[in-house]
């Protein structure tokens, strides 16, 4: 008789020490980590130092480092041969305001059931993110109970001030790029497609975030005087954001898609198969058409697709009741959300160009430049995104699905830019977790099968 697979026996420790496990999750939820409130930096310290001595008690040398802020954990585990990786996550947590809608104290971890009788861990930062870091945690500690060691590598960086902008994180990386140097990185602060379906996030758009000024007279005019004869600045930025889009929903910037590559058929395909649709994704928000590029999925628009957003825009008397004025000047923020190989630098200078190219006389134009961040875009064929899809899939029983992310994880460009690591993003989050709200929740089967999703990838990744 053959004895089983080491893995098997991994997967049979996390099922029965679960109990424990939970134990451990709850103390660390019951320590009051908001990194925003500087009332609480002594319990920012206290889960930094918490985590830190959890990590060596299964053989991690462990440290509390100092940043510009709250502390960072770095917790390392070498292997002498074979792949090492970075684990990325943080133990800081939003604020808990408003108090009052919370059904329990915010900081005393309970199981509770949801509608549909599933159990659930309801907390601040149940799920966001030390129900997630744990996860991989307590991965780690069954591998090490079963076989006295680590399938691979490993590096863990957790840090307290995800929550709060991660003001200092990209200089600490940089300072210590060659102890956190690795071969792929994991990010565990994601979610799954649906409660059945696990997903990795092999995408995140970039961001061009620019402030447009146009400038006509010298001052506000009273628009009986100058109505009909001076330009209005009001018109003229309008005019030129409408232009920003063609009736099939393309942004018009000449150059604009330099970069953008198409979906490859067979991710098109799975995603089609998610059926993400107008009446269950707009719906609920009062919508019903998208209006992104005609002929593309749903799907493709909120993720693969760049695209462009008029946020805010200002000009002339905006106050109570009425003044009739021609303003002097009219403003606007908008933002581009890049990816694939689009250069945001490129497309801040072509927006520029665009604007100036439709200025009229009389007019002239200021640009303030807030942020160019690139896109991330895995290569759909790199091994360890196979290897870590056929892991998911194995544990859930259900093809992993690929997606993009329409935001932005700047960690995830600074290990790439920094480091010179891609970044698996793997999480187990809900879209009902409650995240930054009261009564976040992480659900007991998203806890305790992301303990076994990692178990099986640690083991995929070794190989």
């Amino acid at each position: 008789m053959t004895s089983p697979r080491p893995v098997e026996q991994v997967l049979e420790t996390v099922d029965n020490s679960l109990d424990q496990s939970l134990d451990r999750l709850f103390a660390l939820l019951r320590i009051k980590s908001i990194s925003t409130d500087s009332a609480y930096a002594k319990d920012c310290v206290a889960a930094a130092e918490w985590l830190a001595a959890d990590l060596r008690t299964i053989g991690f040398s462990a440290e509390v480092r100092p940043t510009g802020g709250h502390p960072a954990v770095v917790a390392k585990s070498p292997a002498a041969t074979g792949p090492h990786a970075l684990f990325y996550g943080h133990y800081d947590v939003q604020p808990v305001d408003p108090l009052n809608l919370w059904e329990t104290p915010p900081f005393e971890p309970r199981i509770a059931a949801g509608p549909d009788g599933a159990k659930r861990i309801v907390a601040r930062g149940a799920c966001d993110d030390k129900g997630q870091v744990m996860t991989f945690v307590e991965a780690c500690r069954a591998w090490k109970a079963v076989t006295g060691s680590l399938p691979m590598g490993l590096t863990l960086l957790i840090e307290g001030e995800e929550e709060s902008g991660s003001k200092h994180l990209f200089d600490f990386v940089k300072a210590n790029a060659a102890e956190l140097k690795a071969d792929i990185a994991f990010v565990c602060d994601t979610g799954m497609w649906d409660p059945q379906t696990p997903a990795i996030t092999t995408s995140l758009r970039g961001l061009v975030y620019e402030e447009v000024k146009v400038i006509a007279a010298d001052r506000d005019l009273h628009s009986g005087l100058f109505g009909g004869a001076a330009r209005n600045p009001i018109h003229v930025l309008s005019k030129i954001i409408g232009s920003l889009h063609d009736d099939q929903g393309r942004i018009t910037i000449p150059g604009f898609y330099d970069g953008v590559q198409e979906l490859p058929e067979d991710v098109r395909a799975d995603w089609e198969a998610l059926d993400l649709n107008a009446e269950g994704f707009l719906g609920p928000i009062g919508l019903s058409q998208p209006i992104g590029e005609k002929g593309r999925l749903l799907i493709e628009m909120v993720q693969s697709r760049p695209t462009c957003d008029a946020n805010g825009i200002i000009g002339g008397y905006t106050g109570e009741g009425t003044k009739t004025v021609i303003p002097s000047d009219a403003s606007a923020k908008i933002s581009f959300r890049l990816v694939g190989g689009q250069d945001p630098l490129k497309v801040r200078d072509a927006f520029h160009a665009f604007v100036r190219a439709q200025l009229p006389a009389d007019c002239k134009v200021e640009f303030i430049s807030y942020k160019a961040s690139p896109a991330i875009q895995l290569p759909w064929t790199m091994p360890a995104l196979v290897g870590a899809r056929a892991a998911l899939t194995a544990e859930w029983g259900k093809k992993a699905v690929t997606i993009g992310s329409g935001g932005s994880i700047p960690i995830v460009g600074d290990f790439k830019t920094v480091l010179g690591v891609d970044s698996l993003l793997v999480g187990f989050g809900l879209d009902d977790d409650r995240v930054h709200s009261p009564n976040e929740k992480y659900d007991l089967k998203s806890f305790h099968k992301g303990i076994r999703s990692w178990v099986r990838i640690l083991d995929a990744l070794a190989a």
